[in-house]
């Protein structure tokens, strides 16, 4: 059954309200930081901690918040969603900024969104253990929103199909007939939620036992194994933003081509290596600990050089065939759409080249993994967001880029592709990051992205205004329908609404 309207569209709609607004707050942190690094603004080192930990949360949750919106409203396409269970997966991710948020600007704690085992409780008298414990209860209420979240989808998709297995296409990978293939969007939520699941159970056990270990030191915690789920929670988890936010790309894209974007065996055999791979690339964040097992990091690095292929092979290429030769039509959607596979299949390039073992051992405490991650994000995740915000409010014609849309666009890509590069420079320069000051050599390549960082900025301040103007020109609209329903009601049966209208 194919539903045609998204009842969930108001929790939706609100919740893209709330992630562009953080992206854009986040955003200005960011610039704050390479302003106070480029010796423009003068941010005390605890401050610049502080600020960096906030940062890498909030664009982390919230690359996740919208992903998990935008997958939300298309399964409602295909189908039944309980409409309460997103409120209280929308609740309980506020409630975990809140916690978040007052432990790093209350509570003083600076310990790097990754709460990287035992730094948490090593402050040196910056923060005391209550300020990370909240921190950790704020992702811990964060992670059990996520979970509500996945089962409410895992349980319709097995209801509708039957199980995961049919809905990640294993009878059309097995070549048995079937009239009843999973579409695309399907496919790749099943994924998500069996390998997201699995990488919130495993992090919600690291964060409780280093919750106890704060409360009690003498509790003993395996700071290797820490550090592998930790790394497997967080790397899994911004994977994830991503591959639910491509469903509006799978779901949008055919509007623009007036071609149907199939389940072919090709696509589903690839969602279900992605499947595979993606639990098990994080290992290249790891290939400095020579205490793991060989095969481990030998794995990691074979994982990150064929990670990317998956995503060239199906999702890239499939778009440059669905594009080529069908009059595409091109408005602001459709662009920030196609630029976000671009930036994401670009973004695979110099993670590829970070997980070979001897560029990392120089070059993954550099600036150059920030470049490789904001390549993902910035042109990646957030673009599909913000494509997705500006189809909510499209109306129902495809109009061409208006003069502010494309300045908009020109704006946030110009700056994004300029903000990238100065950090893919600065790392083969062998610039550290998370450095809260800088030599005097480094300092021209923080102020040039500190410009670029500006004009991102300034990108998705257009987006995020445009979105919110065109949710208020809508109620307005719909309210003078209604308005005009019931004039002609009143006009054409003595006040009652006639058959159809509403009253």
């Amino acid at each position: 059954m194919n539903y045609s309207y998204t009842p969930q569209s108001g929790a939706v709609k609100f919740t893209m309200i709330l992630s562009g607004a953080v992206f854009a707050l986040m955003m200005v942190l960011g610039l704050l930081m390479r302003a106070a690094q480029g010796e423009w603004l003068d941010i005390e080192p605890e401050l610049f901690y502080q600020i960096l930990t906030a940062h890498g949360a909030g664009m982390v949750g919230t690359a996740g918040l919208s992903g998990a919106a935008v997958m939300w409203y298309f399964l409602g396409r295909h189908i039944p969603l309980t409409k309460a269970v997103f409120w209280i997966f929308l609740s309980l991710f506020i409630a975990g900024v809140v916690f978040i948020l007052g432990s790093i600007f209350v509570g003083g704690f600076a310990g790097g969104w990754t709460f990287l085992f035992p730094l948490p409780a090593m402050s040196g008298g910056l923060w005391e253990v209550g300020a990370a414990v909240s921190f950790m209860l704020g992702y811990t209420l964060i992670g059990v929103g996520f979970l509500i979240y996945y089962i409410e989808v895992g349980r319709q998709i097995i209801k509708r199909f039957g199980g995961l297995a049919n809905a990640l296409g294993w009878q059309l990978i097995l070549g048995r007939k079937t009239d009843d293939i999973p579409p695309p969007a399907i496919v790749a939520a099943a994924a998500v939620v069996i390998f997201n699941s699995i990488a919130i159970v495993l992090g919600a056990a690291v964060l409780v036992v280093s919750i106890v270990n704060l409360l009690a030191p003498e509790f003993e915690v395996d700071a290797l194994l820490a550090k592998n789920l930790i790394y497997f929670f967080g790397h899994v988890f911004i994977n994830a933003s991503i591959y639910m936010a491509v469903v509006a790309v799978y779901e949008i894209i055919p509007e623009y081509t007036g071609r149907p974007w199939k389940t072919t065996r090709i696509f589903a055999i690839a969602w279900n290596v992605v499947l595979i791979f993606v639990m098990a690339i994080y290992w290249h964040h790891l290939l400095q600990d020579t205490v793991l097992p060989a095969w481990m990091l030998i794995t990691g690095q074979l994982v990150s050089y064929f990670s990317g292929i998956p995503l060239l092979a199906v999702t890239a290429f499939s778009l440059c065939v669905y594009i080529r030769g069908s009059n595409m039509k091109w408005d602001l959607t459709s662009a920030l759409l196609v630029i976000s596979i671009a930036g994401w299949s670009v973004g695979s390039i110099p993670a590829s080249i970070d997980g070979m073992i001897a560029v990392n051992k120089v070059m993954h405490n550099t600036q150059w993994v920030p470049g490789h991650f904001h390549t993902y994000l910035l042109l990646g995740e957030v673009a599909m967001s913000f494509g997705f915000m500006a189809w909510l409010v499209r109306g129902k014609n495809i109009r061409t880029l208006s003069g502010l849309d494309k300045a908009a666009f020109i704006t946030y890509v110009f700056g994004a592709v300029g903000f990238i590069l100065v950090f893919l420079i600065s790392g083969a320069a062998s610039v550290p990051r998370r450095w809260a000051v800088h030599l005097p050599e480094w300092i021209l390549q923080d102020r040039v992205g500190t410009i670029f960082a500006a004009l991102v900025v300034l990108g998705t301040l257009g987006f995020v205004v445009r979105y919110v103007l065109g949710l208020i020109f809508e109620n307005q609209a719909s309210g003078d329908q209604i308005s005009g329903d019931q004039n002609s009601g009143d006009m054409s049966s003595g006040g009652q609404p006639s058959l159809g209208q509403k009253a």
